[in-house]
């Protein structure tokens, strides 16, 4: 057998208890299905961990609630519960030019938007339907009687306009002599890309 440097020699038994360090530390590891407060010199033992997620411009997309638990960001809005079966008492117009029936104001977290809506026109009438986001038209005009069902991307981008608000408007026309058409939305989220 030949006979090797002693440094040589060295170098390997270094190398093996390097392998058994990171070995162990591997084995000894946090689980990845929890977060863990971590100590720091100011709160040696913190009582909550805290939890923040920042996306690439520094906005934060994801917070925790520390003081009950559950989700403090995004705070999703929800839709306030309608008469979706009395059209009488939906959003309507008669006007025969685009006329905005219905309004609200939303933050925008996501890149995208899906809005749902029943769409009915009196006996007799023609009518169309359609959304605007911020002054620009968001999905298809559709005919009234059609449900309206749009995923699509939130106009000016949500990189200027991450937190901010936006505005949401319904507008409705009658297309006949006369009649009423009446929209009535039922499902509107945020989404991703």
């Amino acid at each position: 057998m030949a006979l090797l440097p002693e440094d040589i020699i060295d170098r390997l038994i270094q190398m093996e208890r390097r392998i058994q360090a990171l070995s162990t530390a591997v084995n000894t590891r946090p689980p990845l299905n929890e977060i863990r407060p971590v100590p720091t010199a100011s709160t040696p033992t913190p009582a909550k961990p805290v939890l923040r997620i920042f996306d690439g411009y520094s906005h934060e997309v994801f917070a925790d609630d520390i003081t009950t638990g559950g989700l403090a960001r995004p705070w999703l809005q929800l839709m306030p519960p309608v008469d979706h079966l009395k059209e009488a008492k939906w959003p309507s117009t008669t006007s025969t030019s685009f006329t905005p029936i219905a309004q609200s104001f939303n933050p925008v977290w996501q890149p995208k938007m899906r809005l749902a809506m029943y769409t009915k026109v009196s006996s007799g009438a023609t009518g169309q339907v359609k959304v605007m986001v911020d002054g620009q038209q968001f999905g298809p005009t559709v005919t009234a009687g059609q449900t309206f069902d749009h995923t699509g991307l939130l106009p000016g981008g949500v990189a200027t306009k991450f937190g901010k608000v936006m505005t949401v408007e319904i507008h409705a026309v009658v297309t006949s002599a006369s009649g009423t058409v009446y929209a009535q939305p039922v499902s509107m989220y945020g989404t991703q890309s």
